[in-house]
């Protein structure tokens, strides 16, 4: 279940909100300028799908987004806890960074954890199946995949090349709670 949890940047033990309702968790993240919505698949889909079959079952809402958006570049994403390089990939947006460019993710299965960090507070939204989440250029933020990653998402890109993270150098990102599947919370 997708979930929002509202902390003060200091007090990463004790979040102000806590919700599971998709309106609300849209809501909170209307205020700060994040885009949160729910797709539904024109067709089943299910992890091992080629990013074509993929791609064609969410085909009126990408399409949407990229006419509204002005993506150049849309790709399909798939990690399996099994990868051989799923260390490297978790540990490689750990810490807090920015990008020059919004990050867009629809997550087509499985679920991964974006924290944004928008001063005073700490937004920790964990996406999963049908979840989009749209993160405007320049929003500090981390990305944790967990120790298992499981997931297929679809990427959207300004920029054909994809984007490049930017990292603020702070400990911040370490004092929260890690994405550990299985675990309550």
């Amino acid at each position: 279940m997708s979930r929002l949890r509202i902390f003060v940047e200091d007090q990463p033990d004790t979040p102000q909100l806590s919700t599971s309702d998709q309106g609300e968790i849209a809501r909170e993240l209307a205020k700060i300028g994040v885009g949160f919505e729910q797709w539904q698949a024109a067709q089943p889909v299910k992890p091992g799908d080629s990013p074509e079959t993929i791609m064609a079952a969410y085909r009126g809402d990408i399409d949407r987004i990229v006419a509204e958006r002005g993506f150049k570049t849309v790709d399909v994403v798939s990690i399996a806890p099994d990868n051989p390089q799923r260390d490297t990939m978790r540990s490689k947006f750990l810490d807090e960074h920015y990008h020059k460019e919004d990050e867009v993710r629809f997550f087509v299965a499985g679920s991964g954890l974006f924290t944004l960090h928008v001063e005073p507070k700490v937004y920790e939204i964990k996406c999963e199946q049908g979840d989009l989440i749209s993160v405007p250029d320049s929003t500090l933020h981390w990305f944790d995949m967990g120790p298992q990653p499981s997931f297929v998402a679809i990427r959207f890109f300004t920029e054909p090349d994809g984007w490049v993270g930017y990292f603020t150098g702070t400990d911040l990102a370490q004092q929260f709670p890690r994405y550990e599947k299985g675990q309550a919370g």
